[in-house]
């Protein structure tokens, strides 16, 4: 087990904890710090928020503390709810809660006042205006079962206007630390958990220790721990890793883009996507809650290789390429040849992802992307669909269209794109397309859809295409959904 030092709400804290351990059950189970609550243990509910502050971050984010690991605190400063509140007064988060009749049974309200405390600290350092857009970001991540969520709106609207003088150890540096380290062998079964700091000690421990689970965000792999009850007893950590972190412009393959670190998180990818690929921007915010877009990395949905994974069908569409790395070096290939079978890719027992090419698109081009789920965010797709196309002359060309939910791998519909390629904006050339998608894919039944459904829904999604085409200026649905 490794000592993890951190500051908890401004106070140099010294722990040692087993591997899988949670920072919810860090707080609770050792610390005695039982504030912070426990509902889904999935990263659903957000009754487990806490703020984070690392050394590279200007201020607090949120996060579901059920499913980050606890040894990712090494060297950053963690904020719970108990800390908000000063001998003097209360936070406005809290005050405005209070205020506005936002909390019943209360068992939500400790995440929810720091949701709103992230988004107040935000709001001290960049002011900008409270949009419901932003607001229901910021709160997207909390449910609430009895009070309704009207007087919590009114809660982050009004603590704006709210003083509060922060205490001194709210921007406290955090503590010296050295690096989590493993040594150079070690039994399968015993606890291990180390932090590279460089994409060559990655790879060496990569080599060293191929069973061991890579650990970023953790917003799919911890519920393996909470919901299994698996035992992650050798984890390695890649959100230390330099390499893994930058977003660059470049040329690759002859065609401009940005190398993008697969240790770059949703919200860091948020203002490149939002720039050039505002339908992907769209996206991020049905994937997950402002906590796992904190704390979620892209290079961690590529290489979970979920057929449902959100993602890949986008970056499918867009041509990206993705580079995986070893103690040898490096080699890219296109994604297209990264998902082999379900679970199952090209990376190699001693590789890692180290980072994604996305192409810039054409001036001319156009990217749709649409989802599919049982819920309109924070949930899992049934299917989702990623369209790229140029419209030259009223002939479609560049056409390229992939799906997740619909095999056992994300997967570009090779057919239906040639169906459509060099063909007219008319109904006779979509209902050929949803022919050819039909006669591709063979999705399974499971509790999210059955085959019948899916296909179903891939080929309505062909007719919305057809219908955004030939009417342009008319929206075909409705604008929480389009994109």
């Amino acid at each position: 087990m490794a000592t993890i030092e951190f500051l908890l709400n401004g106070t140099p804290t010294r722990c040692h904890v087993p591997s899988d351990t949670s920072i919810l059950t860090l707080l609770r189970d050792y610390l005695g710090m039982t504030g912070t609550k426990e509902g889904c243990a999935s990263g659903d509910c957000g009754a487990c928020t806490v703020a984070i502050k690392s050394d590279t971050a200007p201020h607090f984010v949120s996060l579901n503390a059920c499913i980050t690991p606890a040894h990712q605190l090494h060297g950053q400063h963690l904020l719970t709810v108990e800390g908000l509140a000063t001998d003097e007064e209360l936070h406005p988060a809290q005050r405005a809660m209070v205020e506005c009749h936002g909390s019943q049974c209360g068992f939500c309200t400790p995440g929810i006042v720091m949701s709103l405390f992230t988004l107040h600290s935000q709001q001290q350092q960049r002011p900008a205006p409270l949009t419901p857009e932003r607001l229901e970001a910021a709160l997207g991540g909390n449910l609430c079962r009895c009070t309704g969520y009207r007087p919590i709106r009114d809660a982050a609207l009004s603590m704006q206007e709210s003083s509060w003088k922060a205490p001194q150890w709210i921007d406290a540096s955090q503590p010296a630390h050295t690096p989590l380290t493993a040594p150079q062998s070690a039994e399968a079964n015993t606890d291990l958990f180390a932090q590279p700091t460089t994409l060559s000690q990655l790879t060496e421990l990569r080599r060293h220790y191929p069973s061991a689970r890579l650990v970023a965000g953790a917003t799919d792999l911890w519920l393996e721990n909470t919901q299994r009850l698996a035992l992650l007893n050798q984890l390695i950590d890649v959100t230390r890793v330099d390499e893994l972190r930058h977003i660059e412009e470049a040329i690759f393959d002859e065609q401009p883009g940005w190398w993008v670190g697969a240790g770059v998180t949703y919200s860091q990818l948020e203002p490149l996507l939002e720039t050039h690929y505002p339908a992907f921007a769209h996206l991020l915010h049905r994937l997950g809650s402002q906590q796992v877009r904190n704390r979620g990395t892209l290079g961690g949905n590529i290489a979970n290789a979920s057929p449902i994974g959100d993602t890949p069908p986008v970056l499918l569409a867009l041509n990206a390429w993705v580079e995986l790395a070893n103690q040898d070096g490096s080699r890219a290939l296109p994604l297209s040849d990264f998902f082999l079978d379900y679970k199952k890719t090209a990376l190699a027992a001693d590789e890692v992802v180290s980072r994604i090419f996305i192409p810039q698109l054409a001036d001319d081009a156009v990217l749709k992307v649409w989802k599919l789920s049982k819920r309109r965010e924070d949930d899992i797709s049934a299917v989702l669909g990623a369209f790229h196309y140029r419209i030259d002359d009223g002939v479609m060309q560049d056409v390229r269209i992939a799906f997740g939910g619909m095999a056992a791998i994300p997967k570009r519909a090779l057919q239906t794109e040639a169906a459509l390629t060099g063909q007219p904006i008319a109904k006779e050339s979509f209902q050929a397309a949803q022919r050819a998608l039909s006669e591709e894919f063979q999705p399974m039944s499971d509790v999210r859809g059955t085959q019948h459904y899916r296909h179903q829904v891939a080929t309505n999604l062909l007719e919305r295409l057809y219908l955004s085409l030939s009417v342009p200026n008319q929206e075909v649905m409705l604008h929480a959904y389009a994109h």
